[in-house]
């Protein structure tokens, strides 16, 4: 861990947990095979999401970098027999 990371890290999963608590992160993981964790946020808008990540003391300290991938329903499902796109 980089020696300036460390004194951050508690505030850092504070502020985190505060996030998850507020419903803006829905689910965090670890990732395998690597240092960093993956977020699924409850943001419709990626610059809102992008906001959201660098207000945290991390990002607030240039300490953390990102990637957004926007996720959204597996919409080929809707082809299956049965399923409609409209109101019920």
């Amino acid at each position: 861990m980089s020696p300036l990371r460390a004194p951050i890290l508690p505030t850092e999963v504070r502020e985190t947990v505060k996030l998850y608590l507020d419903g803006k992160i829905d689910q965090w993981y670890s990732l395998q095979n690597r240092v960093g964790v993956a977020f699924i946020l409850n943001v419709t808008d990626i610059a809102a999401a992008h906001d959201m990540l660098e207000k945290l003391p991390l990002g607030q300290a240039h300490l953390m970098s990102f990637e957004l991938i926007p996720l959204g329903p597996l919409n080929p499902l809707r082809q299956l027999q049965g399923m409609s796109t409209g109101p019920q």
